[in-house]
């Protein structure tokens, strides 16, 4: 049996919490949304902020104008500019640093560190019904990676303890996302988008999943839409350096 491959990039991933920026309440205070009402000169102080502590310039971290879709943009170099209308970005250019934005959604980091090929997607209730991350791994293939390399990051989302949905909403995303639903601390009918997107990944191949277990609706120290709109975004940042 022939040695493990050593990967040719160093994949490295980052998850903000909302304190350390610019922002004033609700937005208090490292918001990097750019389109919940925060004040444009702080949402791009804190990105600027951002792309300092994580070492790239700032036209090296790629942010999208997300829709909620299955779009898949890929991206071949620096940008002064937010992708528009997509909900998931791949690249394999080093130095380039992915971002999407949540606040309960789930954000999805993949990378193939042999092949040099990552992803940063978007993937809230609707974007994971509509198959975002199995169109993101075509993609990512696409772009030379193998499934069997591909690794997955799922950021801190709503948790199924605290995500209460309608019994047909659930349902309806179990039908296109089996092993989402569940039920909440109440009682009542309930999604775990992480664990139907895990399964859904681990069903495709992928090597592994890796999981931030936090809830955005329980931790404070992270923005959820469902426990106080308006509020702002954190991000989930990934980015590669040649090995």
């Amino acid at each position: 049996m022939s040695p493990r491959s050593t990967p040719k990039f160093r994949v490295r991933r980052v998850v903000t919490s909302r304190v350390g920026g610019a922002s004033v309440a609700p937005y208090d205070s490292f918001n990097l949304g750019d389109h919940v009402g925060d004040d444009p000169a702080a949402v791009q102080a804190n990105r600027r902020r951002l792309a300092e502590r994580i070492g790239v310039a700032g036209d090296h971290l790629i942010w999208m104008e997300q829709i909620h879709g299955r779009n898949v943009t890929v991206v071949d170099g620096p940008t002064d500019t937010v992708v528009p209308a997509t909900d998931a970005v791949v690249t394999k250019v080093p130095g380039l640093a992915l971002a999407t934005l949540s606040a309960d959604c789930v954000p999805v980091l993949l990378s193939d560190d042999e092949a040099g090929v990552i992803a940063a997607v978007h993937a809230g209730r609707i974007g994971a019904r509509i198959r975002i991350v199995p169109r993101v791994l075509d993609v990512m293939v696409a772009q030379g990676a193998r499934i069997e390399r591909i690794g997955g990051f799922l950021g801190p989302a709503a948790s199924g303890r605290q995500y209460e949905v309608p019994a047909a909403m659930q349902a309806d995303v179990e039908k296109f996302l089996p092993g989402s639903a569940t039920r909440t601390v109440k009682g009542t009918p309930g999604l775990d988008l992480r664990a139907g997107i895990r399964r859904q990944l681990l069903d495709a191949g992928v090597s592994g999943v890796a999981e931030d277990p936090r809830c955005t609706i329980e931790d404070r120290t992270l923005f959820s839409h469902r426990r106080e709109a308006p509020t702002g975004r954190l991000a989930a940042v990934i980015w590669m350096d040649i090995g």
